[in-house]
């Protein structure tokens, strides 16, 4: 047996202990993992901040208008505006609900709008009364209207209001100490909670997709290292494989106590050999494994002299090792042994593949034998001679 029958061809080497292993890491699916962490937690951001403003529209503002009543210099204006920011703050709701992109300039245009025209409308004497609701309610609607943009967006919005109000406060005529201690105390007190609330939000948001990000990378980190040390127990398996196959003989060669003329030697050299190049090829990355393991063993066995027709019909479905094993290695132990010509035949279908060899019958030992591994009982091994032809077939089925 030459150094040159065991060298695979077009196969990869097989990994050796030590050798590095590396997986890729999806980067993408990380971020995307991060990505609906974090939209998880800016939903229930964006509940709360749409409750807010409907239930205070709805059950303070709205009572206040009502018992105000004739009392406000133009109630029409004050309770039309009223339903004008319900409805935007319902529409916008919705459609920040279900994630649609909000048009906030005309939004915003509509309730700076409304918000001049309360002040204007409501009368020095409910300046600061419940009735004059843009005072607390406008901005949780701002904070709606502009949920997911920058904050400083918020905070130009409300600066604007301040400007309004003051405007109204001077308008109104309440310049006095008292009068603008109650107008700073409202705009604050109205206004810090909406900004607590967006900021707060949009950093849990950032916070949630930093520790999604942190333990996706994680657990691709420990995947890693799982994938590497079960790379590195194949591997090992496979060196020991590769190991037996061929120790004995050569052994026995080295020491003087097998004959290479023998025709028994060569041919245990062969089987060997067989063996050897087909674990070689276990670790080839190709589209059929199977297949490609059979291939490896059909051209050893030709380049030995052995003419061999392969013929393959359909595409094996993926095997795991175990079950390649077993539908492989009888059919190359056999093949070791054939003389004048073989045919190998490979019939695959989704849930089957059946492989078949056929060779002349010569008289002589029969060391063939049912396979050592037997694919977890997925594997039907069957053999057959008539004193013409030796026939050899492996099943695997689902």
């Amino acid at each position: 047996m030459s150094a040159e029958a065991l060298r695979p061809q077009h196969a990869r080497p097989v990994p050796v202990p030590g050798e590095r292993v590396t997986q890729t890491v999806d980067e993408v699916g990380a971020v995307r993992a991060a990505a609906a962490v974090a939209r998880t937690s800016d939903r229930g951001a964006r509940i709360v901040a749409v409750t807010i403003a409907l239930v205070w529209h709805l059950t303070i503002a709205l009572p206040a208008v009502l018992a105000a009543g004739s009392a406000l210099v133009v109630p029409e204006v004050v309770l039309g505006g009223w339903l004008l920011v319900a409805v935007l703050g319902v529409v916008a709701g919705i459609r920040l609900l279900r994630d649609v992109p909000l048009p906030a300039a005309p939004l915003v245009g509509a309730l700076l709008v409304v918000d001049v025209a309360v002040f204007a409308t409501v009368g020095r004497s409910h300046l600061f009364s419940p009735a004059n609701w843009v005072w607390g309610t406008l901005a949780w609607f701002f904070l709606v209207v502009l949920w997911g943009r920058p904050v400083h967006r918020l905070l130009a919005l409300l600066a604007a209001h301040a400007a309004i109000a003051l405007t109204a406060v001077v308008l109104h005529g309440a310049t006095g100490a008292a009068d603008l201690a109650r107008a700073t105390m409202a705009f604050y007190g109205t206004s810090s909670l909406p900004v607590a609330v967006f900021a707060g939000a949009a950093a849990l948001a950032a916070l949630s997709r930093e520790r999604a990000a942190t333990a996706a990378a994680t657990n691709a980190m420990v995947a890693e290292r799982e994938a590497a040390e079960q790379a590195r127990h194949e591997r090992g398996e496979r060196l020991d494989l590769v190991s037996r196959a061929a120790s004995e003989v050569l052994t026995e060669l080295a020491q003087g106590r097998a004959d290479p003329a023998d025709p028994e030697v060569q041919r245990r050299c062969v089987r060997a050999a067989a063996r050897l190049r087909r674990l070689i090829a276990e670790s080839d990355d190709v589209p059929h494994p199977l297949l490609h393991e059979l291939r490896a063993a059909a051209d050893l066995a030709e380049r030995n002299g052995l003419p061999i027709d392969l013929v393959t019909i359909g595409s094996p479905p993926p095997l795991p090792v175990r079950v390649r094993r077993s539908l492989a290695d009888p059919l190359t132990a056999s093949l070791a042994e054939a003389q004048d010509w073989a045919r190998l035949t490979v019939v695959s279908s989704p849930d089957e593949v059946v492989v078949s060899l056929v060779t002349p019958d010569r008289a002589g030992p029969d060391s063939t034998g049912p396979p050592a591994e037997d694919g977890d009982g997925q594997v039907e091994y069957l053999y057959e001679r008539d004193g013409e032809v030796r026939w050899t077939q492996t099943r695997w089925h689902r």
